[in-house]
């Protein structure tokens, strides 16, 4: 079987415990699925997953074409994929639990929890920046995955098999580079910083970033499919598929014949760092954005943004999320992920009580914005999630 052929083969739903499959959430789920195949025969990708998780706790799940070409596995709805920057959500809502228990405060200098490490004081605004400026991208700080010394590193280690470049080898890339901004003072998207933020969260708290979400997110809430991506191979992951000529010297492949990466995604820590499903983000999403992740109050500070620009003031970045404040269909809270092959979106249509995920296992045409497919997607998949949540009725 092509990919071509495999358009629209696996379709589910999955459901809160209390209820039960009917023929209504079926067609709901092939609704979905029909979707999902007209934007694969648009767009021409390999396989992708969807999700839904409707007011009442219904997840409705779809998915389309191939997790892997070469061996013609079909896409299945519970197919993992690296969700990448989505995971900056997990590291956010770790920082704000841990803030709940007063094992810090987001006004805290990120000096006074690392400030004693040897390197610090070459980071950019190392002494100004707090740990809200590095939630909110805030911090002045450069971007060691842009960087072409930090590129040239991660093929080198690529090539030869090397172990995965380490936070602190990854932070090192911006030492003593000039601040972009005084630290609070303006906005630029930031992996470093997130790296930084991994630094503070087990420095204050004396236990593994990964012992922490997963205790205190990924089990509560049941998100089976989602786990750290801390090694290169990942039970069940869809292989993802990347241009020629790409920065990173990948081969269109990224796995080899034994399902093992190419590359060491635990590079990524927590600048993103999960594994994880469509249905989960989904399920995720609406526990995050609607109050239900943590039982102390904690919204008013995950969504307290600042702009991304003055060209865009309704276009906010909170506490690990992306928010936009005024749209056709009301605010909308989330984040978007890319890793090399693989491409994950994740909304909340707060008016509607709604969210939204879908993941693509290739980045082609996506990672250089020269293709429509995610903004579409995004609008497609939100227009059917409001219709399904209008005649589901009242809570």
């Amino acid at each position: 079987m092509t990919w071509q052929r495999a358009r629209g083969v696996a379709l589910g739903v999955a459901v809160g415990c209390t209820m039960a499959v009917g023929a209504a959430a079926q067609s709901e789920s092939e609704t979905l699925g029909t979707i999902l195949s007209g934007f694969q025969e648009r767009y021409d990708f390999p396989g992708a997953t969807a999700a839904i998780a409707l007011p009442k706790g219904e997840i409705i799940t779809a998915a389309t074409g191939l997790a892997d070409i070469k061996a013609e596995r079909l896409m299945a709805p519970d197919t993992p994929m690296l969700a990448a920057s989505i995971g900056k959500s997990f590291v956010a809502a770790t920082v704000l639990s841990l803030e709940n228990e007063g094992v810090l405060s987001l006004v805290d200098p990120v000096s006074a929890h690392i400030g004693d490490v040897g390197w610090f004081a070459q980071v950019p605004n190392s002494e100004t920046m707090t740990i809200e400026d590095l939630l909110r991208h805030a911090g002045g700080l450069p971007d060691h995955v842009h960087l072409e010394a930090f590129q040239s590193e991660m093929t080198k280690r690529m090539a030869s098999g090397s172990p995965a470049i380490s936070p602190v080898e990854a932070i090192a890339f911006v030492l003593d580079e000039a601040q972009l901004f005084p630290a609070g003072s303006g906005w630029a998207y930031t992996d470093t910083g997130y790296l930084l933020l991994g630094l503070v969260i087990e420095e204050a708290a004396g236990r593994s970033y990964h012992d922490l979400v997963t205790e205190r997110f990924i089990d509560p809430l049941g998100l089976t499919g989602t786990a750290p991506s801390d090694g290169r191979l990942l039970p069940g992951l869809a292989v993802g598929y990347v241009e020629d000529g790409n920065p990173f010297g990948l081969p269109p492949r990224t796995m080899d014949d034994q399902g093992r990466l190419l590359w060491d995604p635990s590079m990524e820590w927590t600048g993103g760092g999960l594994v994880s499903t469509s249905r989960d983000l989904a399920a995720w999403g609406q526990a995050l954005f609607t109050g239900a992740a943590m039982g102390a109050p904690y919204l008013e500070r995950l969504l307290d943004g600042v702009a991304v620009s003055p060209d865009a003031p309704d276009i906010l970045y909170g506490a690990g999320v992306a928010i936009y404040a005024d749209t056709p269909r009301g605010p909308v809270y989330g984040h978007g992920g890319w890793i090399p092959g693989y491409v994950s979106s994740l909304r909340h249509y707060a008016d509607h009580d709604v969210t939204v995920a879908f993941q693509i296992n290739t980045d082609v045409g996506i990672a250089d914005d020269s293709t429509d497919l995610v903004p579409a997607l995004e609008a497609a998949l939100a227009d059917l999630a409001i219709a399904l949540a209008q005649a589901e009725g009242p809570k």
